[in-house]
Order: C-alpha cells, then sequence, then structure tokens
C-alpha cells in the first residue's frame, strides 16, 4: 500500500485561462479513504483522474508512496480505477471480467482463478462467476467492477462516482459495502463524488473543492461543526445549513428579536457591522408562541417518520431568506403559520461578510 501526495498539483486545459485544478496541495496517508467532493465542475474529477493518468499535470506534481508519478504511464503507476459506468465487457462472463487485467499482465491461470474467486467471496459473487454482465442487476454490475479493480491488488484504488447510477436504497446499501471492504482491505482509497452525504458517511477524510481550489480538508466532524467558509458550511449538510446576514450588536449577533452571545473578538475581526450567520436546522428552537426570536411564516413540512422539516420563510432586511428547521414528525406547526426561532446557544457559526471566512462561534451559555 501507498501513501498519495498532490504537491502543488495543476491542470490548464487547452484554451482555457483558468486552471481546472489550481496548485492542489493534499496528503492521502496510507490506507486512509479521502473523499473529492464539490459541485459540477469544481475539478474533482480531473484531480482523479491526474492522479490515475488520464490528464496532463501542467504544474506541480504527484507522488504515490515515495515515487513522482507525475510523467509515469497509467499502467505503470499500481492503481485501479472504478468508473461510474461499470466499463464491462458484455460478451465475458463476471469471472473473465473480473480477471481480464491479470491475464493482460501474463498472470497465469491458476493464480488468475484463485484471486478472482477471493474477490467474488468477498463481493458475493460467487453465484455470478459464469453470468455474462446483461444478466446482473446494477449493483451486481458495479460489485463486478469493484472486484476487477481487488483482483488487481493494487497500492491505490480510485473510484468515480462509482454509486450516480444506482437507485436510492441500493446506493444507500452499496456505499456502506464499498466503505466497510476498503476498511477490511487497508488500500489507500480516492473516491470522487458530488453527493455530500456520501462523502459524510463513507471518507475517513474529505476534501472540499470549488472552481478547482481546495476549500477545507478533515474529518466529516470537522467539516459538519466548523466549516471554513460559507461555501463548505453551505455544501456540507443535508438540509443544508441556514445562511443569511445579521447585525452586530452589543455583546452578540442579532437572531430577529432575539441576541446570540459572541465572544468580544469576533466583533473586531468583522470586515463591518454586519456578519453571515449560520445555523444547521437541527440547533433551531421552535415555538408557536410568540416572542423572542425570528419570525417565520411556514410554507410546507416535510414528515419522513419520527422527524419532520419545516421550510418557511422570513423577513430579514426587507429581503425574503428561507428557513430549514427540523422538527417533530408527529407534532409540528401547520402549513400557513408563525412561528418564533431562536438558535440553540454553542451552535451558530459566524463568517465574514466580504471574505466569506469564518470568524468562530457562538459562546455556549453556562
Amino acid at each position: 500500500m501507498a501513501s498519495v501526495t498532490f504537491d502543488h498539483a495543476t491542470r490548464l486545459y487547452p484554451g482555457s485561462t483558468r486552471p481546472a485544478v489550481d496548485a492542489l496541495n493534499l496528503e492521502v496517508a496510507d490506507g486512509e479513504f479521502l473523499v473529492l467532493v464539490g459541485p459540477s465542475g469544481c475539478g474533482k474529477s480531473t484531480s482523479l483522474r491526474m492522479l490515475a493518468g488520464l490528464e496532463e499535470v501542467n504544474a506541480g506534481s504527484i507522488l504515490i508512496g515515495d515515487r513522482n508519478v507525475t510523467d509515469v504511464p497509467p499502467k505503470d503507476r499500481d492503481i485501479a480505477m472504478v468508473f461510474q459506468n461499470y466499463a464491462l465487457y458484455p460478451h465475458m462472463t463476471v469471472a473473465e471480467n473480473m480477471g481480464f487485467a491479470l491475464k493482460i499482465a501474463g498472470i497465469n491461470k491458476d493464480e488468475r482463478a484463485t484471486r478472482v474467486l477471493e474477490a467474488a467471496r468477498l463481493l458475493d459473487l460467487e453465484p455470478y462467476l459464469n453470468r455474462k454482465p446483461k444478466a446482473l442487476s446494477g449493483g451486481q454490475r458495479q460489485r463486478v467492477a469493484m472486484g476487477r479493480a481487488i483482483v488487481r491488488q493494487p497500492q491505490v484504488f480510485l473510484m468515480d462516482e462509482p454509486l450516480s447510477n444506482l437507485d436510492a436504497k441500493l446506493r444507500v446499501q452499496t456505499r456502506t459495502q464499498i466503505a466497510s471492504l476498503q476498511r477490511r482491505l487497508g488500500v489507500t482509497t480516492v473516491y470522487v463524488t458530488h453527493d455530500q452525504t456520501e462523502a459524510l458517511t463513507m471518507g475517513d477524510r474529505i476534501a472540499v473543492l470549488k472552481d478547482g481550489l481546495l476549500q477545507q480538508v478533515g474529518t466529516p466532524r470537522d467539516l459538519y461543526e466548523a466549516p471554513n467558509n460559507v461555501f463548505v458550511a453551505g455544501f456540507i449538510g443535508s438540509p443544508a445549513m441556514n445562511l443569511f446576514t445579521a447585525d452586530l450588536t452589543e455583546g452578540g449577533v442579532r437572531f430577529g428579536t432575539s441576541v446570540v452571545p459572541l465572544e468580544r473578538s469576533i466583533g473586531a475581526q468583522a470586515s463591518g457591522s454586519h456578519v453571515t450567520i449560520g445555523v444547521r436546522p437541527e440547533d433551531i428552537v421552535v415555538s408557536q408562541t410568540r416572542g423572542e426570536g425570528l419570525a417565520v411564516h411556514v410554507d410546507l413540512v416535510e414528515e419522513l417518520g419520527a422527524d419532520g422539516y419545516l421550510y418557511g420563510h422570513s423577513d430579514i432586511d426587507g429581503k425574503r431568506t428561507d428557513i430549514v428547521t427540523r422538527v417533530d414528525g408527529r407534532i409540528h406547526p401547520s402549513m400557513g403559520e408563525t412561528v418564533y426561532l431562536t438558535a440553540a446557544p454553542g451552535h451558530v457559526h459566524v463568517f465574514d461578510v466580504e471574505s466569506g471566512e469564518r470568524l468562530s462561534s457562538a459562546v455556549t451559555l453556562a
């Protein structure tokens, strides 16, 4: 196994003035499961393809272990890639698909059969080894693609949105299998997805990209509890964090008619008298009794069994602002009502209005 290092790795496509990946500095530890996540066009797939050798590196370098592979052909990098579209040979059986790369590499028939059988057992594919891909479900095809990568016993697994073609239920099931399998095998894995729920549930660490620039890298808990900037705050978490502009006031920041206490130093860091505050839906307290807080008109309540999500809007500085908060799925306000929201102390994130950078969180009250 091996670590992976991106050292100021840059990819500028011909005819473009802005790099698709701009001086990416990122280290993936030996045996780590790292997820690259971000919106479409952020550079995550390009980063993966640079590591695979499928895209040129215009500046900087990429290392696998201590070996600089920046100019090494893909076949000599000792990596295995799992694609979004499975890329299986339709005329071959499952066993032939899984063992094909070994056959090309000159591995003898007996060892090929042994490795394929071991991978099939890991992936519950033994009953399907003699079937063709057309006789398999989407989830089974994806497991065959995983098996083809496993039998090669590479130093690094690369996965490019491997679950995007599966239905929602199967996607949840398969992501659990992939994460569990990776931990058993201990192979360094770089996984690309646009789905931040996948990122939060699968990765040891997550790297968030936007416009080719690395925004933040850390554990799922790090990114959820302490996002570096407004972009990461709004991207990580489902439903997304509520973000809106608020006035700084004596002792804190205004949240409707209430004041959330802040450390004095935060106001000094802000570039003006306003800040952007962020509160996650589960960190909002809902009251149907008129009182202090932010008055919100209820537009819709989604019932999800034990939990529910209230979608509403409020007038903040003369501008309609949409708000989402978690409520009890059984007992909750109705559409058309007005509720009053306050933020749970210690769970308000504060960002600079101009730069979007994190200032801090509110102080937890004693």
